[in-house]
């Protein structure tokens, strides 16, 4: 994607990625939370890597996060967000 500057553009979809981001959302008691994450830096040259190719969008992190991405394609709005709650419900890390 180019905007509206020319400067070139890529949309970094990360899944879970291991930064202070659940600590500072207070959400340390979350499935998502708890469950493995990402390393920053593969997701940082994933999306670097996508951006050099020229794509606009990569679907960054562990397999887990491609798929979820691809579903996300074909499910509904309500199942989607039904998974999502599953996964960010606080008390759900326990």
């Amino acid at each position: 994607m180019t905007t509206q500057f020319s400067k070139p553009l890529a949309v970094v979809t990360p899944g879970a990625t291991d930064t202070n981001f659940f600590e500072r959302a207070h959400m340390e008691d979350t499935k998502v939370s708890a469950g493995p994450k990402d390393d920053p830096a593969v997701v940082a040259k994933e999306g670097f890597d996508a951006l050099i190719a020229g794509k606009d969008q990569v679907l960054a992190g562990a397999m887990k996060n491609k798929m979820q991405g691809s579903l996300g394609k074909v499910l509904s709005d309500p199942v989607r967000a039904a998974m999502q709650a599953k996964e960010t419900r606080p008390g759900s890390g326990h």
